[in-house]
C-alpha cells in the first residue's frame, strides 16, 4: 500500500490541512502558524518594498543626470594663446562641433559657455552657475525643454537677452517671469586699472524645475552669443556638450569623440561625473539586498518552530498513520505541506503588500508626512523632491523565490524528524 502511494496524493493534503487549521485544544499550532505566516509576510514586504524604492531612486536619479545634463562633454587641454596667456578656450568650435556631429550616435552637439556668479534682486542674492547656450540648443534638453513645472515660455529665452533659471534660483531670489536678475561677475573688464567686475541685468523669460535640486537651485541659462560678452568669450566657447542616442553605451563612443575633438580635445562622460555616487548605491544596494535577506530567513526560522511543535502534539496522529501503513515518505510530504503552505501564502501576502505599497508610494509618503508635520524627506540632501518607487519584475521574483526558498528548505527538517519518528515509540504510552 505504502509503496503505491503517488507523491502529494489528495488525503496528504487534508491532513496537512486539517492539522494547519486545528485548535490549540485539539493539539494544532495555530498560533505559531499564525505568527509564522505574519512574520514571512512582513519580511518579504519589506524586501519588495525595499528594492522598489532603490529601484526607483536609480531610475529617477540617472534620469535626471541624462534628461538635464549633457551625455558627454569634450573640453580643450591647456595651451597657449597668441597673446602668450594660459587657456583652455575652444576658438575653433563651431568646426569641431561639425567634426563631432559626424560621429556615430551622436545626436545634439551645443558649443557651451560656462561661469559662476552671484545673481541679486532686492538685496536677495545667491551663488549659480551660468550656462551659455543657443536657444535651439536648450530646447534639446529634455529637464528643461520639458520639465516637470514651468513659468513662462521657452520661447522667450534669447529675446532681449532673456534668460532662463531654476525654480529654486527664482524661490531664493524672490522673482517671477517678466522680473529683471543682477549678475555680478568678478572677471569683468580689464582696465589698465586691473579687472573690475562685471554688473549685467537680465529680464527673467522661463523658469523651470528639472526634478533635482542642486539644478533648480543653481543653475541659469543665458543665450551663448549674450554668456561670450558677459565672460569675455568673444569667438570662443568653453566646451562641447554632446546628447548621444544611446547613454549606457557611452564609453564606446570615447575615443572616436576624441578624435573628432582634436589633439587637444578631452572627454568627460556622465558616467565619469557621476560614477562614484552610482557606485556607492550598488553597494548600498547589494548590503540592503543582504540584510533584508537575513530577515526573511529569520521569519522563516518560526516555520521550524511551528513545526516541531506540531510534530510534537502530533506523535500519537503519526503513530496510528504509520501503523495503518502510511510510508515515510507519506508523513514527510504531510508536514512539509503543512510549512510550505505557510511560506506560500506568506509570501503571496507579502508580494501584494510590497506591490501596494510601490504602486501608492505617493500617497502613504504625503500620509507619513502628514503625520509627521513634514520635512521627512529633504530635497536639499537627498538630491530629488519625492520619494520614487518602481516595481522590476526581477526584484519580484527575486524576493519569491528567497521566501519560498528559504520556506521549503527549512521546513524538511522538522518534517524529517517527523518522517522517522519509530510508531511504537510513539503509541507506547497512549
Amino acid at each position: 500500500m505504502a509503496g503505491s502511494t503517488a507523491p502529494f496524493s489528495r488525503f496528504e493534503w487534508m491532513i496537512a490541512w486539517r492539522y494547519l487549521r486545528a485548535k490549540r485544544a485539539e493539539g494544532g499550532v495555530s498560533v505559531m502558524t499564525w505568527i509564522s505566516l505574519v512574520g514571512i509576510t512582513l519580511a518579504v514586504f519589506a524586501l519588495i518594498a525595499t528594492l522598489a524604492v532603490r529601484s526607483g531612486f536609480r531610475e529617477e536619479f540617472v534620469d535626471t543626470i541624462l534628461g538635464a545634463n549633457a551625455h558627454v562633454t569634450i573640453y580643450s587641454a591647456q595651451y597657449q594663446d597668441a597673446d602668450g596667456q594660459i587657456t583652455r578656450k575652444i576658438t575653433d568650435y563651431a568646426a569641431m562641433a561639425d567634426r563631432v556631429r559626424q560621429v556615430p550616435g551622436v545626436t545634439t552637439v551645443a558649443p557651451l559657455v560656462k561661469g559662476q556668479v552671484m545673481a541679486s534682486v532686492r538685496g536677495n542674492t545667491a551663488g549659480v552657475e551660468v550656462f551659455g547656450i543657443a536657444p535651439a540648443d536648450l530646447a534639446n534638453i529634455p529637464r528643461i525643454a520639458h520639465p516637470e513645472s514651468s513659468q513662462g515660455s521657452l520661447a522667450g529665452f534669447g529675446e532681449n537677452e532673456g534668460i532662463a533659471i531654476g525654480s529654486g534660483v527664482a524661490q531664493e531670489l524672490g522673482v517671477t517671469v517678466g522680473d529683471t536678475v543682477k549678475l555680478i561677475s568678478p572677471d569683468g573688464a580689464k582696465t589698465a586699472f586691473g579687472t573690475s567686475p562685471r554688473v549685467s541685468n537680465y529680464p527673467v523669460a522661463y523658469i523651470f524645475t528639472a526634478g533635482r535640486y542642486d539644478i533648480d537651485r543653481t543653475r541659469v541659462y543665458m543665450p551663448f552669443a549674450a554668456a561670450q560678452t558677459y565672460f569675455n568669450r568673444e569667438g570662443a566657447a568653453d566646451e562641447l556638450e554632446i546628447m548621444v542616442s544611446d547613454p549606457d553605451r557611452v564609453e564606446d563612443m570615447i575615443v572616436p569623440l576624441a578624435q573628432a575633438g582634436g589633439e587637444r580635445a578631452l572627454v568627460w562622460t556622465w558616467r565619469d561625473a557621476s560614477g562614484a555616487f552610482l557606485r556607492a548605491l550598488d553597494i548600498e544596494d547589494n548590503v540592503m539586498f543582504i540584510i533584508l535577506s537575513i530577515l526573511v530567513l529569520i521569519a522563516a526560522m518560526n516555520i521550524i518552530s511551528g513545526l516541531i511543535m506540531l510534530v510534537k502534539n502530533k506523535g500519537r496522529d503519526i503513530g496510528i498513520l504509520r501503523t495503518i501503513g502510511l510510508s515515510e515518505g507519506s508523513i514527510l510530504r504531510v508536514f512539509f505541506i503543512c510549512g510550505a503552505m505557510t511560506g506560500l501564502v506568506g509570501t503571496l501576502a507579502g508580494v501584494i503588500l510590497g506591490c501596494a505599497f510601490a504602486i501608492w508610494i505617493d500617497p502613504i509618503f504625503s500620509l507619513v508626512n502628514y503625520l509627521s508635520g513634514g520635512g521627512v524627506w529633504d530635497p536639499s540632501i537627498r538630491g530629488i523632491y519625492a520619494l520614487p518607487a518602481k516595481l522590476e519584475l526581477n526584484d519580484v521574483l527575486s524576493a519569491v523565490i528567497l521566501s519560498l526558498g528559504l520556506s521549503f528548505v527549512v521546513t524538511i527538517f522538522p518534517a524529517r524528524r517527523a518522517a522517522r519518528m519509530n510508531p511504537v515509540e510513539a503509541l507506547r504510552y497512549e
